[in-house]
């Protein structure tokens, strides 16, 4: 990919792996110190990693600490050194966290647990009653823009320092602070309620006296804790106990992995077995549970019960495990609490939300310090022209002060207007409907953004799956031949008096390579052989169909029985399968697809348990089949498999399915399977291959107690047990070849294309399996197909990630598919190199990915290229990236609001993000941008006035417009055409969606930047110049009216220069230009004592007639002829001879 770029190890000796190895996770520094590959050249061969840890890093430290450190080391610096080590020590120590450790747990004995567990309570405010004044101060003031009229309000208060009037300083700055409280105070109150209402939820506690009700709060490690089905799961629990007789019990997870299909959870097998609830007090038992982790994928802990001789003794996985913030779908569950509050899975993987603050405002905020500088060097030099006569240090600060114009505090009312006016327009676009902006304080974000990072699904897909391919090595079968399967299916396990077959379905269908769904003529099945072909592809497709209904994981469930019937539901359910009242569920939407589609075609799942799984035949006929063994579905093995014995015939049969590379290798030889799933990958499909073996009895059992000897082994266990499993999975009979299509959003194949387009990288982290995420970055066309796919092979250490990534940088213009454990070691070894190669990819896909790691993704890309990012998704797992992201978005979903309710802006449909970024970001971002830059320029002009003033006035610190007059043109003379630019726009809507490169421009922030501002700067001394020094020149002898001139063609010239900005007139612009005018012209009819020259008190009124007069209206008319028209003349060379592109599209 970038052959130029050196793969070094992220801890060498330069500053600039200094920079990212900063950010690194705490976790990683200790492996980090022992690591001896920091200079070895990056291509070598394995060997190189063998060789035995030298102590090379060692040396330098043993030299420097030999190092005589007397009285001289301690004023030369070391002084430095000590109190930076001190300050280090004191801030540890401070900050030191609890560290987390295994428990042992003793059942509904909270009181024996060993060490003291944070309470179960969910904390959403950022700040408490003592902490929220200081708090939304210090998050104010620690810009300078504020900090700055802070200091220059305050300083009024000093007799000797005031300019003016209180009012004039306090009252704007009171304004801003009110508004941003009010609005802080409002957020925490919500956030209070939301929490106050999830920690007051009721549950019932199972005690020595029975059942009691307790808080969510309230609840602590070692409780026994009883949940209802729709009910949320309060704090991490190990299953126990529950009403299902089936000794399992579904959960929903969506707000914890994003998936919205059930999970299965199985309970303690000793504690279901109890004949009763109470006696989960009669025994005396505990669970040893390993420390709270981030990983919500996997569990270890063990059970153990004391009281019975020998003790029994249970491994506890996973699927004993009931996480907070997962919800139960079936029946009532009893569960001990081993984890709460800030240990629990859900909590962990939950990030802090930060106060985002855009680009923008950074970027003023540099230019404001620029210009504070620009204001001291003008104070220093009117007191170097004074001489440093009397007083000068007073008199600079009354300068510093008089000139604080240049920094005007409208900037921020301004700019915070505007983006509640942008917030108001995004969710009045009848385009984008049921929008929300929920931060209304970054909607320029949204046309900077240079990175998407998104969900894959329930964003980009509607997790719907559909069934549209059977493949069975001759024929094909899509979803206009299903029909054909069906009669084959109903023709097998139809009653037949004679040798039946004599239907003619589908016959022909056997020498090609897809059925077409017309019948054969009949004349052909009379043919002597016709029969015998028949009868081998409908044999083929009973067994194809078969495998596809037993291998799975899915359960039926009868939901709407329990309303009618009560505890009768589950009895009533095994005599009576009614198709209305079924739901199936499973931890895989594939898998649903697959058996729905078996009960379309007519062999209909109707009931499953641990031990046995019951189908219906089109014809009523129950078969009953006995589950043996279940291999589930792993990311390592690719497949899952399932030992069966049929009731009826006691047959015994292993089926199992999986992805085709897992498979392969698996099933007989055959020249078919490559090829067919390589053509339904490139239609989008997720494929899975079925395949059988039959067992006999002795095969079976002798299986069996290798099985489970294997299973009982203290080490190395997974590979024990897979390496039984692995000696059965060989030379299976390949059976079928299954296509899925999960169906994708509306509009989400253009809409990444407009994205794209518009120079925005999308990388894709889902927590899904590897093949499905290629799958669906195909389909969804996030990777061209023209584009190669590098598929980041499994990496476990230094060495083979060293290894993957030197084959990473060999390829050119290709997508990146990487799992989260192998960009976890990734990170860990080469954090700058992989990121700078991801970088440079077209398309990365990240699958496997927890919720942290999601976000950990987020703050790396900020990190390492500085761009703006935007996150979006749909489920709880995505709130952490979303709340990382720079530019949060959240979809409202399937999965639930949470996602919505985090995010900055929360959209109904991917589809909308389009729209949102290349019309409303990008008119956001050039509006404020103008805006912004625009009200600099009306305070720098007002000073550059003062400057000339003062000049010829001695160097006098007197101010030239009074108290009212500055307030005045700061608001109601030219606040209303200035704000009015918050409506302009460039291009229209439908133009900036037709050509979406328009928005490549913004992140590179020519809009607002140095050079802008300049030129900016210019203007403002150019015409602050020429409006001084012309009233001065053309008004000689009515000195005294200096003010009222000025000023006039000071408002004149503003009004002027909004017209010159604007792009695209709206009628309220001319509404308040007119507006504005007519202001000014009553204000200096009615309150003409503002206008005289110096102090009202020196009686120096404003003349009326003076203003009638011709010759004032000719000298205003010219000095403001004379500011403005070389602007107006340069603009229009300028496009006529270097037009914008969007001026070249417009015309």
């Amino acid at each position: 990919m970038a052959d130029s770029i050196p793969l070094n190890p992220v801890r060498k000796n330069s500053k600039k792996i200094a920079y990212y190895n900063a950010g690194r996770a705490a976790r990683y520094q200790a492996e980090d110190e022992t690591s001896n590959l920091d200079e070895m050249p990056l291509m070598m061969s394995e060997e190189g990693f063998e060789n035995e840890e030298s102590d090379y890093h060692t040396l330098p430290r043993a030299r420097l600490s030999q190092r005589r450190r007397g009285l001289g080391w301690f004023l030369c610096g070391g002084w430095k050194v000590l109190c930076g080590s001190c300050c280090d020590c004191i801030f540890h120590f401070c900050r030191r966290k609890k560290v987390l450790k295994a428990r042992t747990v003793w059942l509904g004995c909270p009181e024996k647990c060993e060490e003291k567990h944070p309470k179960n309570a969910i904390k959403n405010q950022k700040y408490n009653l003592f902490t929220f004044m200081p708090g939304v101060l210090y998050q104010q003031f620690k810009f300078f823009l504020n900090l700055y009229f802070l200091v220059v309000a305050c300083s009024q208060f000093v007799p000797s320092l005031k300019i003016g009037f209180l009012y004039t300083y306090w009252a704007p700055l009171g304004f801003v602070m009110a508004v941003t409280m009010l609005r802080e105070a409002g957020d925490e109150v919500r956030r209070y309620r939301r929490d106050k209402e999830m920690n007051s939820q009721l549950y019932s506690k199972l005690t020595m006296r029975g059942k009691v009700q307790v808080k969510s709060s309230d609840i602590q490690v070692g409780d026994l804790i009883i949940v209802e089905k729709n009910q949320r799961i309060p704090a991490d629990m190990i299953f126990l106990r529950t009403s299902e007789k089936t000794g399992s019990c579904f959960i929903r997870t969506d707000q914890l992995d994003g998936e919205t299909d059930w999970k299965l959870k199985v309970a303690v097998v000793c504690t279901q077995r109890l004949p009763a609830l109470g006696d989960l007090f009669s025994i005396k038992a505990y669970v040893y549970a390993q420390k709270p982790l981030l990983d919500i994928h996997s569990f270890e802990g063990n059970f153990t019960r004391e009281d019975c001789d020998p003790s029994i003794q249970e491994s506890l996985s996973i699927e004993n495990t009931l996480w907070a913030s997962t919800v139960v779908a079936s029946g009532t569950v009893i569960g001990v609490v081993i984890y709460t509050g800030k240990e629990t899975r859900s909590v962990l993987n939950t990030s802090q939300s930060k106060n985002k603050v855009g680009m923008l405002d950074l970027e003023l905020n540099r230019l404001t310090k620029a210009l504070f500088l620009a204001q001291v060097v003008l104070s220093v030099v009117m007191i170097a022209l004074q001489g440093f006569v009397g007083p000068w240090f007073r008199n600079l600060f009354r300068f510093v002060v008089l000139f604080s114009y240049i920094i005007p505090i409208s900037l921020r009312v301004n700019l915070d207007m505007g983006k509640s006016a942008y917030g108001w327009m995004i969710m009045k676009d009848e385009n984008i409907p049921g929008t929300v902006v929920r931060t209304s304080t970054i909607p320029e974000e949204l046309g900077r953004l240079v990175y998407l990072l998104t969900d894959k699904t329930g964003t980009l897909t509607q997790n719907e799956m559909i069934f549209k391919r059977l493949h069975l090595g001759t024929v094909s079968y899509g979803t206009d031949t299903m029909d054909e399967i069906q009669n084959h299916i109903i023709q097998t396990y139809a009653p037949q008096p004679s040798g039946g077959g004599s239907s003619g379905t589908g016959g022909g269908g056997s020498t090609t390579t897809s059925a077409s769904g017309s019948t054969p003529p009949r004349s052909k099945a009379q043919q002597p052989a016709a029969p015998k072909v028949r009868k081998s592809v409908s044999s083929r497709i009973h067994e194809a169909v078969k495998a596809i209904a037993l291998c799975h994981n899915v359960t039926p469930v009868y939901e709407s029985r329990a309303d009618a019937n009560g505890d009768a539901e589950a009895a009533e359910a095994d005599q009576d399968y009614c198709d209305d009242n079924r739901t199936y569920q499973a931890s895989s939407p594939d898998e649903v697809a697959l058996v729905r589609w078996t009960e379309s075609v007519g062999l209909t799942l109707v009931n499953r348990d641990l031990t046995s799984l019951q189908l219906k035949t089109s014809s009523g006929q129950i078969l009953t089949y006995f589950i043996l063994q279940i291999f589930p579905f792993t990311s390592e093995s690719k497949r899952m498999g399932i030992i069966v014995r049929e009731e009826a015939t006691g047959e015994i049969t292993f089926y199992m399915k999986g992805a085709d590379v897992a498979m392969a290798g698996i099933v007989q030889y055959n020249d078919w399977l490559e090829e067919e799933c390589g053509n339904m990958a490139r239609e989008g499909l997720r494929t899975l291959v079925v395949a059988k073996k039959s067992l006999s009895e002795e095969q079976y059992q002798d299986f069996e107690s290798r099985y489970t000897q294997a299973k009982l082994s203290l080490h190395d266990r997974a590979l024990k047990v897979g390496a039984v499993v692995e000696s059965l999975e060989r030379e299976l009979e390949l059976l079928c070849l299954t296509g899925v299509e999960d169906q994708l959003q509306a509009d989400v194949r253009p809409t990444l294309e407009l994205l794209r387009n518009a120079g925005i990288k999308i990388w894709m982290l889902t927590g899904d399996k590897l093949e499905t995420a290629t799958c669906i970055a195909k389909s969804s066309h996030l990777v061209n197909r023209s584009q190669d796919i590098h598929v980041f092979r499994p990496v476990s250490n230094r060495s083979e990630a060293h290894l993957e990534l030197n084959a990473f940088r060999r390829k050119h213009d290709c997508a990146l598919v990487i799992s989260g454990d192998s960009l976890e070691v990734c990170l860990r070894y080469y954090e700058h190199e992989f990121v700078e190669l991801a970088c440079q990819c077209p398309a990365v896909v990240c699958c496997r990915c927890s919720p942290t790691q999601k976000a950990q993704i987020v703050k790396l890309l900020q990190q390492h290229t500085n761009n703006r990012c935007c996150a979006i998704g749909d489920g709880g797992n995505d709130v952490s990236m979303i709340q990382a992201a720079d530019c949060g978005i959240g979809i409202e979903g399937k999965e639930g609001k949470q996602a919505s309710l985090a995010a900055d802006f929360s959209i109904t449909q991917f589809k909308h993000i389009g729209r949102l970024l290349v019309v409303h970001g990008r008119n956001s971002y050039k509006r404020s941008a103008a805006l912004g830059q625009f009200v600099m320029h009306r305070g720098m002009i007002i000073s550059t006035m003062q400057a000339v003033f003062s000049s010829i006035f001695y160097f006098a610190s007197v101010p030239l417009y009074q108290g009212f007059l500055m307030v005045g043109y700061a608001t109601i003379y030219t606040m209303f055409p200035v704000f009015s630019l918050v409506l302009d726009q460039d291009v229209k809507p439908e133009m900036a969606l037709l050509y979406p490169e328009l928005y490549k421009d913004l992140t590179k922030g020519r809009s607002l930047s140095f050079k802008t501002f300049l030129i900016w700067v210019l203007i403002s001394v150019y015409q602050g110049g020429i409006l001084m020094y012309g009233a001065l020149l053309l008004f000689e002898s009515e000195f005294v009216h200096v003010v009222a001139i000025s000023f006039t063609a000071l408002v004149l010239t503003e009004l002027l220069m909004v017209a010159l900005t604007v792009r695209t007139w709206h009628w309220l612009m001319v509404v308040a230009e007119f507006f504005s005018l007519g202001c000014y012209l009553a204000s200096l009819a009615f309150l003409n004592e503002y206008f005289g020259l110096g102090r009202v008190s020196l009686g120096a009124f404003l003349d009326l007639g003076f203003i009638a007069t011709k010759a004032f209206l000719w000298k205003v008319s010219a000095i403001t002829v004379v500011s403005c028209l070389p602007l107006y003349i340069i603009k229009y060379l300028k496009r006529k001879f270097s037009p914008p592109s969007y001026s070249k599209l417009s015309s």
